[in-house]
C-alpha cells in the first residue's frame, strides 16, 4: 500500500546485522587472548575460548550449539519418517474398501472372482499395488484412489529432487510430465558432458533457458547446479537409511513403480548415477533416527533428514576442533535458515573478528599454526606493565612510572610526543618549530611561497595539543638483566604460571620502550634451562617435567652478563622449588628429590660466579616451601642478594620494582 508522504512506521529490530552495532573491540579480544595463553593454553586454543564465549553483545559458539542441539531434538520428535508408506496404506485401504463395496451390490460370477482377487492381495503395499495393476475397477472413486497414491508419491518424489516442479506437475498434465522427461533427457547429456570434463559452458546456458523453470534457485553455472541436485539426492539417501529395511524396502519399490508409471524410474536412475560420479564425496547417507506421533509426508520426511543433517554439520563446523578450523568454515546461509538471521549475524560478526585480528597484526598464521604477532605481545607487556604501576601507586610504594629513558638526560635527538601528566619537560623550541610548520600548512602554499616564509613569521602562531614534544633521553649507564623463571610443573599446580608469564612481559616491555640500551636475557629452567625470547616464553604451554636446575640457569646468566662488561648487572630469579637437578660434566642433566649435595654445591658455586661480576642475584620465593625457604636465605646471605617472597598476584611489582631500583643503583644489602 502507498504510504501518505511524510508518514512513517517504525518497527523493533527483527534480526540480521544490527546497522548501528558497535565497532569491534580488538583490542580486549586480544587481551582476553593473551590471558588464556598467559594461563598456558596454545595461541589456537585460546582464540577458540574467546569464540565460544562471544563477545559483550554478541552470541559465542557454545551458545550457538546449545541451540542447535535444542533443534536437532525437536526435529527428532517431528514424527515418523514412514508416513508415506502408512499414508500409501491408508489411501489403499480406503479405495479396496469402496471396491468392496461396489462389487457386494453386484450379482455375478465376475463379481464374486474379483472379490477373490482383492483377498488374496499381498500384506506391503507395493505387493498388493503390483497385483492391481491390471485389475478392472469396478468403483471410479476406489480407481481414482488406487490412481493417486503413484501420482502423489511420484510428485512428492520429483518436487523434492527439483525444486520448481510444482507447477510443471500442476494437475498431473500431459503436457507437464512431456516437458519434465524432455528435461530429464537433456539434464542427463549436460552431465554426462560435464563428467567427461568437455567444456559445457554454452550447452548449460541453452538448458537453463529452455528448462529454468524447473531450478528457481537459478544456479550460475554446472557445479552449482550439480552441487544443488547432489545435495537433494543425498537428502533422500538419508531418509532411505533412517528407515528400518522391511519400510526402506517397501518405499523403494512403492517409489520405483510411481516413477515407471509415466516410465521416469530410467531417467531418474541415470540421474542418480550422473550425480554419484560427479559428487561421490555427498553420495554418504547416514540417517539419524526420528520419531513422533503424527506421520510424515515423503517431502516432509527428507525435509526433517535434510535439516537434521544440516544441523549436524553446522555443529561440527562451530565446534572448531579439526585441524585448519576457521569460522570462515561455517555456512552462515544455513545457520540463518535453521536458527534465525541473528544468529548468523552473531556468527559474521565473530568471522569478521576473528580477521580483523589478523589484519591489525595481532595473530600470524602460518600453515594450519596460529601465533601472536610482536605486536600483540607488546599489548600484553603494556597492559602487564601498567596494571604493576597502577599497582605500585595503590599500593604506596611511590610512583615508578618513569618515562625517561635514563637517569642521566643525555638526549639522543629523537622526540617523544608530550602526554598529558608526564614528567618529561616539553621541549619549547621544536614544539613551537612544529607549531609553524604547521600553521604554515594550514595558510597555504601560495601564501608561504610568495612571501618567503614572512607570512608565517608576521602572522600567529597557534600551539595545538599534538605540537607539544619531548627529548628523549637516555643513561649513560647500561644494564644487562638476566631474568630467570621456573618453568616446572609446580608452577602450574600452583597458579604460578601466568603470573610469571606476565611479570616476563612487563619487564620486557619496560625495558624495550624505556630502557632500550639495557639488554635483557630471559632464561627458563626446569630440568635443564635454556634462553627464551618473550614470544616463546609468553605461548609456552605446560609440560610435565620434574626438576629445578638453578645451577644451569645461573650458569646462562654468567655468559649473559661476561657479554656485556660494562653493564650494570642484574640477576633476578623467580622459582618456587630448591633445586633439585643439575648438570653433570659431561653435560648429562642429573634430577633427585630431596636435593642431592652435589646440586646445591654446584648451584651455589654457580651463585658465586655470578657475584663475583658485581651482580646481586635477587630471588623471587613463591611459595612456602620450608626447604626453598631456608636455601635462598642462605643463598642472598652468600652473595649479598635479597629475597622477596610476594603472593603470586604481586610477583610483577616486587620484579620491576626491584629492576628500577638495582639500574639506579640503590642496591642494599639483604
Amino acid at each position: 500500500m502507498a504510504r501518505p508522504p511524510g508518514r512513517y512506521r517504525y518497527g523493533s529490530f527483527t534480526g540480521g546485522d544490527d546497522p548501528l552495532a558497535p565497532p569491534f573491540d580488538v583490542a580486549a579480544a586480544v587481551d582476553q587472548l593473551g590471558e588464556r595463553v598467559l594461563n598456558g593454553s596454545s595461541v589456537r586454543d585460546a582464540l577458540r575460548e574467546v569464540l565460544r564465549r562471544g563477545t559483550e553483545d554478541r552470541q559465542g559458539l557454545d551458545e550457538l550449539r546449545r541451540q542447535i542441539s535444542k533443534r536437532r531434538r525437536e526435529l527428532r520428535r517431528s514424527g515418523q519418517l514412514s508416513g508415506a508408506l502408512d499414508t500409501a496404506r491408508a489411501v489403499l485401504d480406503q479405495a479396496l474398501a469402496a471396491e468392496r463395496d461396489a462389487l457386494r451390490q453386484q450379482d455375478s460370477d465376475d463379481a464374486a472372482l474379483a472379490q477373490l482377487t482383492l483377498d488374496a492381495l499381498p500384506d506391503d503395499v507395493p505387493g498388493a499395488m503390483r497385483a492391481l495393476t491390471d485389475y478392472q475397477w469396478q468403483s471410479p472413486q476406489a480407481r481414482e484412489l488406487y490412481q493417486s497414491i503413484t501420482s502423489t508419491l511420484r510428485d512428492e518424489v520429483l518436487q523434492r529432487q527439483f525444486a520448481g516442479m510444482k507447477q510443471a506437475l500442476q494437475g498431473g498434465s500431459p503436457e507437464g510430465l512431456e516437458r519434465m522427461q524432455n528435461m530429464l533427457a537433456d539434464l542427463n547429456n549436460l552431465l554426462a558432458k560435464h563428467a567427461r570434463r568437455e567444456d559445457v559452458g554454452s550447452d548449460f546456458a541453452e538448458f537453463m533457458d529452455k528448462h529454468g523453470e524447473f531450478f528457481p534457485e537459478n544456479p550460475r553455472n554446472v557445479d552449482e547446479l550439480v552441487d544443488a541436485l547432489a545435495k537433494r539426492q543425498a537428502d533422500t539417501q538419508r531418509l532411505m537409511a533412517s528407515l528400518t529395511p522391511e519400510q526402506r524396502a517397501e518405499l523403494s519399490e512403492l517409489i520405483e513403480q510411481a516413477l515407471a508409471d509415466v516410465d521416469l524410474a530410467s531417467q531418474m536412475a541415470q540421474l542418480s548415477d550422473n550425480l554419484t560420479a560427479l559428487r561421490p564425496g555427498m553420495m554418504q547417507p547416514g540417517g539419524e533416527r526420528v520419531s513422533g506421533e503424527q506421520g510424515l509426508g515423503y517431502g516432509d520426511a527428507v525435509g526433517v533428514v535434510s535439516d537434521l543433517a544440516d544441523l549436524a554439520e553446522l555443529e561440527n563446523q562451530l565446534a572448531q576442533d579439526y585441524p585448519g578450523a576457521t569460522l570462515d568454515d561455517v555456512d552462515v546461509d544455513a545457520l540463518a535458515r535453521q536458527l534465525s538471521p541473528a544468529a548468523a549475524s552473531d556468527v559474521r560478526r565473530l568471522q569478521e573478528l576473528e580477521r580483523q585480528l589478523q589484519r591489525q597484526g595481532y595473530l600470524r598464521r602460518n600453515g594450519q599454526e596460529l601465533t601472536l604477532s610482536p605486536k600483540a605481545l607488546r599489548r600484553l607487556g603494556e597492559s602487564a606493565l601498567r596494571h604493576i604501576f597502577t599497582d605500585l601507586g595503590a599500593s604506596g610504594q611511590g610512583a615508578h612510572d618513569d618515562r625517561r629513558s635514563g637517569n642521566a638526560g643525555e638526549p639522543t635527538g629523537a622526540y617523544l610526543p608530550w602526554e598529558v601528566g608526564s614528567d618529561r619537560p616539553i621541549d619549547a623550541v621544536r614544539s613551537v618549530q612544529n607549531a609553524v610548520q604547521r600553521n604554515a600548512s594550514a595558510r597555504g602554499d601560495d601564501d608561504s611561497a610568495g612571501t618567503g616564509g614572512a607570512a608565517v613569521t608576521s602572522g600567529t602562531v597557534t600551539l595545538e595539543p599534538d605540537d607539544l614534544v619531548a627529548a628523549e633521553t637516555e643513561r649513560r649507564t647500561t644494564a644487562a638483566v638476566a631474568l630467570c623463571v621456573d618453568l616446572s610443573f609446580s608452577m602450574v599446580l600452583g597458579d604460578r604460571w601466568a603470573p610469571m608469564k606476565r611479570t616476563a612481559l612487563a619487564l620486557a616491555h619496560l625495558i624495550g620502550t624505556r630502557f632500550r640500551s639495557d639488554a635483557l636475557q630471559i632464561i627458563g629452567f626446569d630440568r635443564t634451562a635454556r634462553v627464551m625470547s618473550i614470544d616463546e616464553l609468553a605461548t609456552a604451554e605446560p609440560d610435565w617435567v620434574k626438576g629445578t636446575n638453578l645451577q644451569h640457569a645461573l650458569m646462562l646468566a654468567s655468559r649473559h652478563l661476561r657479554r656485556h662488561p660494562n653493564a650494570e648487572p642484574v640477576v633476578l630469579v623467580v622459582t618456587d622449588g630448591e633445586p633439585t637437578a643439575h648438570l653433570e660434566p659431561d653435560g648429562a642433566a642429573v634430577f633427585d628429590y630431596p636435593p642431592l649435595p652435589q646440586t646445591i654445591r654446584v648451584t651455589v658455586a654457580e651463585a658465586d660466579a655470578v657475584a663475583r661480576l658485581g651482580a646481586t642475584v635477587n630471588i623471587f620465593r613463591l611459595g612456602d616451601d620450608p626447604g626453598l625457604a631456608r636455601f635462598t636465605d642462605a643463598l642472598a646471605r652468600r652473595v649479598a642478594g635479597r629475597v622477596f617472597a610476594p603472593e603470586p598476584t604481586r610477583l610483577g611489582e616486587y620484579v620491576v620494582s626491584d629492576y628500577l631500583r638495582s639500574r639506579s643503583g640503590t642496591r642494599r644489602a639483604g
